[in-house]
């Protein structure tokens, strides 16, 4: 291999375009969801599962991942998800029926948390100490980005060459990073390999792992950023002039992308990456407060994810400042998927139902509240850890 394919920059982008695949899992269903209820027919709220399923599998499991890459190999991992996620998107392509549908992204919500368990934990490896947080600030950016590539991409080529293809197109990305990270990645020699875990055990490590101030301090607060992020997406535009909103839906996930890599990685360089968590939840509660006053328009909203940008890179940037040893990173990486997948599986169903009772300063309330949770939840955290208390 070249030095530049050995370049930590260059293996950092490998990874990185892992994760716009996985988060593309989300978004090429998102983006023609009406597309395909119309295809499937008569599904009713059952369709909606086409989405959450993978969520489904991140909570129930995320922390296992963790447990297994410490015993398979991070590379090995990330190999696996990519593979499986190019043979699924390649039978998806065929537009299966409805059941099957929902039995494969059942399975693809395992390749997606093979992913985003050892790529972010491989760029902590691979990016120098000095770039480690720009790194991973970047990859904090992963579902915006594949989200904004997806909404731009999907209508023009679903509407030449039909549904499947998009699910075929991914395939293909899947297949073709399989293959650039088994040729990109070093391997590691390994010459201590715990023993597998028995359940009794898993179950044990999840309490560990919960109870440490170091190792959940990331997941606990990602928790509440998750709780918001996805049902602000989806709810924000429909509350906003008709007029400016396209322009809202697309700005959003950009401005926490452009905040994450330019204010976001400022802070990083500055501050550790717990104050910057606190930093963007801070201006998010200020920016609630406003939305109480002035009611939602489309700048406060805008705003409003510019501020969630600060905690979107922090949080990833927090697993290696916490946690200097690999097997304490990978743990960390599986307790975000996992209570990733808790956040973005109950905040919608949780705003929709405050939505409902028809108050205004519902929602607006349902924000400060979380962020000021996950406040609160990092400052006693960082308590326990200046106390030595390691779990």
């Amino acid at each position: 291999m070249t030095y530049l394919t050995r370049s930590p920059l260059f293996l950092v982008l490998v990874l990185w375009g892992a994760g716009l695949g996985a988060a593309a899992q989300f978004a090429r269903i998102v983006v023609i969801f009406p597309e395909l209820q119309a295809h499937y027919g008569q599904t009713g709220a059952a369709s909606g599962y086409l989405v959450s399923l993978i969520s489904f599998v991140g909570m129930v499991l995320g922390l296992v991942a963790g447990v297994i890459a410490m015993q398979v190999g991070l590379r090995r991992l990330l190999i696996t998800g990519l593979t499986l996620g190019a043979v699924i998107s390649g039978w998806q392509s065929t537009m299966p029926g409805f059941e099957a549908m929902m039995l494969s992204r059942l399975f693809e919500g395992l390749s997606h948390l093979a992913i985003v368990v050892s790529a972010p934990t491989l760029i902590s490896q691979f990016a120098t100490q000095r770039h480690q947080g720009a790194a991973l600030t970047l990859w904090g950016t992963f579902f915006g980005v594949a989200f904004a590539v997806v909404a731009l991409s999907a209508p023009p080529l679903v509407a030449a060459h039909g549904l499947g293809s998009l699910a075929f197109v991914h395939a293909l990305y899947m297949a073709g990073f399989a293959l650039l990270a088994s040729l990109v990645i070093p391997t590691h020699d390994r010459t201590a390999v715990p023993a597998w875990p028995s359940l009794g055990e898993i179950l044990r490590r999840h309490l560990t792992v919960y109870a440490s101030p170091f190792i959940a301090a990331p997941a606990l607060g990602w928790l509440f950023y998750t709780l918001t992020f996805v049902s602000l997406l989806t709810i924000l535009p429909t509350m906003i002039d008709p007029s400016q909103r396209a322009m809202v839906t697309a700005a959003m996930p950009l401005a926490s992308i452009a905040s994450s890599l330019t204010l976001g990685n400022w802070l990083l360089r500055h501050f550790k990456a717990i104050q910057v968590i606190i930093i963007g939840f801070s201006l998010a509660i200020c920016l609630a407060l406003a939305l109480i006053a002035l009611g939602v328009n489309a700048w406060l909203a805008i705003a409003i994810f510019a501020s969630l940008g600060l905690v979107q890179g922090a949080s990833f940037a927090a697993v290696p400042q916490l946690n200097p040893g690999l097997p304490e990173r990978t743990l960390a990486n599986g307790g975000l998927a996992q209570m990733g997948n808790i956040g973005n599986g109950l905040g919608t169903p949780t705003a929709l139902a405050i939505l409902s009772l028809g108050s205004g300063v519902g929602l607006p309330l349902f924000l400060i509240l979380s962020y000021a949770a996950a406040i609160a939840t990092h400052l006693l955290l960082g308590r326990l850890r200046k106390a030595g208390i390691r779990a």
